[in-house]
């Protein structure tokens, strides 16, 4: 990939911590919308909502990343997104504290994950980028979500647009 090609992230914040994920992987933001629960599901699955009439599963990313629950809030939305299991595309919602806006940058401006001084795991960090003086930690979508845990929400999609 070219270092010097411009692309775009979304921003968004969990606590205090600052995030970002490609535009291309995103296919929305929506405000909070009722999650119906799905049982036997981990903790970090908040359940699936309707999205259109398809059923798509939302994940609450600050359980995922070992961070404290928090209220939702007004500010508090989803992010749709786009993820491969077992080489075909879905949608799913990541829950966030609240989105802050779409900025751009190059590949030679992120540099690598610190190897510690995160709260979550360094395989789900991409890099780290910088932006007015802030650092922002860039999220690799694919490795945020396991195999198995995508299998898991896979089935729990199938078996819930069955009924």
């Amino acid at each position: 990939m070219n270092d010097n090609a411009i692309l775009q992230y979304l921003t968004f914040a969990l606590g205090d911590e600052v995030f970002a994920l490609e535009t291309g992987f995103v296919r929305e933001v929506i405000e909070l919308v009722p999650v119906t629960r799905i049982p036997k599901t981990p903790p970090f699955l908040r359940g699936v909502i309707n999205l259109r009439g398809h059923a798509v599963p939302v994940v609450d990313l600050r359980i995922k990343f070992g961070m404290p629950s928090a209220q939702d809030t007004v500010s508090t939305c989803i992010i749709i997104v786009d993820v491969e299991i077992e080489g075909e595309q879905c949608h799913m919602g990541a829950i966030v504290d609240s989105v802050l806006e779409v900025f751009e940058m190059t590949n030679d401006q992120i540099t690598p994950p610190p190897r510690m001084g995160t709260s979550i795991r360094a395989d789900f960090i991409r890099g780290m980028g910088k932006q007015n003086e802030e650092f922002i930690m860039i999220l690799d979508i694919g490795k945020v979500f396991s195999t198995e845990e995508l299998s898991l929400l896979e089935a729990a999609q199938s078996g819930e647009a069955e009924n």
